[in-house]
């Protein structure tokens, strides 16, 4: 089994909002650990679900020049995973198979293509497994 692991959107959302702190703290948490380890991944996907979280539904929005910074500072170092046509026939057949939703079962794929061990989201099932794949809710 892989010590990579994937980070699924919303674990970067949690660190950027302020609401819920405990779940912010854990974020953050394992954000810093992903970037400091370099043992974390995560796909073009999540920075695209991200930012359109931040920039448009977010109170306050993130602003564009602390966005740039942060694609920077934080998504290059843990980007992975590009979309191709692999990616979406694995994640069509991950679907069909685990009555995945759509971008659920594209975050599965991407984790796979990977080669992670562990995938963090709150989203799906916390200890279901996708072959050697576990995932695994942080907030727990």
């Amino acid at each position: 089994m892989s010590d990579r692991y994937f980070i699924d959107t919303n674990i970067f959302v949690y660190a950027y909002d302020e609401r819920y702190p405990e779940k912010q703290k854990t974020a953050i948490e394992l954000i810093r650990n992903a970037s400091v380890g370099r043992a974390g991944v995560v796909s073009y996907q999540v920075v695209q679900e991200f930012f359109n979280v931040v920039l448009t539904k977010a109170n306050p929005p993130m602003r564009q020049d602390d966005a740039q910074q942060y694609l920077a500072t934080v998504f290059r170092p843990l980007l992975a995973v590009h979309s191709s046509a692999a990616l979406v026939s694995e994640a069509l057949q991950l679907q069909g198979k685990h009555r995945l939703s759509w971008y659920d079962s594209l975050i599965v794929a991407a984790a796979m293509e990977a080669r992670c061990g562990v995938l963090y989201s709150e989203d799906l099932q916390h200890g279901q497994r996708f072959g050697d794949l576990t995932i695994a809710n942080p907030f727990r």
